[in-house]
């Protein structure tokens, strides 16, 4: 097989990926509701969401969520160890896509001994051999698919865990058929303003600014431009950004080229430091774009521009004539890894 149709053949395979992210967040709806849970005699008092990479992305964006709507502290854990606070009074939900991320594998292994109410979200591996041999709940999706591009079943089914311990109401799965509603009416055209943002990072060094709570929503975007792009990638959030990196801009970098993440309804005051940045940024001879999200609840906005970006890094993939499903570098250090007891 020649070069090109071996690209061509990995962006068709990563094109498919992200056009059945909509077929996907229906399936996961599907396993979520089915999936039957033991009940819980225990009060659980704070919640610990553990998960790496491409399976912890759905629960930065599931911890969010979960801080403006459930009143219990919630916690995201993306190392090896969890914080001191975890006890017999906590929930600790686990995402690991393979069932076998070390540093997700060694989390459990710890909230175990700490006596933790522990309910997972895999496709098999250790993780799923624990919770049969422990009879934690556990949501099963399927496997064989980069991590990345299993963010539809990660992020729903954590969801419906939280539903499932009675920690969220089960209104935010109303919010969700609204979301999968809002993509399948504006697929073409989140297509067509994705390759738009892709020609206005091509060839610059991508920064995306969010407010705070779509803090999780830039992550993905950085992720997925590190992984399908192959590019390097920074994000920061308003407001913290207007006390520091704001000033970092006083040399400017034509280099550069600023995403900002964009809500009709974020707070008035908010709205005036990002127009404010946006006359900073652009005096430096940086270009700013702009993505304004659509839908009425926080979901639909996330996952709107979630499934927006995507596209944009896979077209950027497509522009710079490169495989977006390669991860060779990922897959030296775990060989490497792999030598060291």
């Amino acid at each position: 097989m020649s070069d090109a149709n071996f690209l061509r053949n990995k962006n068709l395979t990563m094109r498919r990926h992200i056009e059945g992210f909509i077929e996907q967040l229906e399936k996961a709806f599907q396993i979520g509701d089915e999936s039957i849970f033991s009940s819980v005699d225990r009060k659980i008092s704070n919640v610990l969401i553990c998960g790496l990479g491409g399976s912890g992305i759905g629960g930065t964006l599931v911890g969010k969520i979960a801080q403006i709507s459930i009143k219990v502290p919630i916690s995201v854990c993306q190392d090896y160890h969890i914080p001191a606070f975890v006890n017999n009074d906590t929930l600790v939900i686990v995402s690991s896509y393979s069932g076998n991320t070390e540093e997700t594998l060694a989390a459990v292994k710890e909230a175990q001994k700490r006596g933790a109410e522990i309910a997972a979200v895999t496709s098999g591996g250790e993780l799923k051999e624990i919770c049969d041999s422990n009879g934690y709940n556990y949501i099963l999706i399927p496997g064989g698919n980069p991590p990345r591009t299993c963010l539809g079943f990660s992020f729903t089914e954590q969801i419906f865990i939280l539903v499932k311990y009675r920690l969220l109401n089960d209104s935010v799965l109303e919010d969700l058929k609204s979301a999968i509603i809002l993509l399948r009416n504006n697929d073409e055209s989140i297509k067509k303003e994705a390759n738009e943002v892709a020609e206005a990072l091509l060839g610059k060094l991508p920064i995306v600014y969010s407010v705070d709570q779509f803090e999780p929503v830039s992550i993905r975007f950085r992720q997925q431009l590190n992984e399908n792009s192959k590019e390097l990638c920074w994000h920061q959030k308003f407001p913290e950004l207007n006390h520091n990196e704001m000033v970092g801009w006083a040399a400017g970098n034509v280099n550069l080229s600023v995403v900002i993440l964009r809500n009709q309804d974020d707070y008035y005051r908010t709205q005036e430091r990002i127009e404010f940045m946006k006359g900073v940024v652009e005096e430096k001879g940086a270009s700013v774009t702009e993505i304004w999200s659509k839908g009425a609840s926080f979901i639909e906005k996330a996952i709107y521009l979630i499934y927006l970006t995507d596209w944009a890094s896979l077209f950027i993939a497509d522009k710079k004539g490169i495989d977006p499903v390669e991860i060779r570098v990922i897959d030296a250090l775990k060989g490497h890894l792999a030598t060291i007891k």
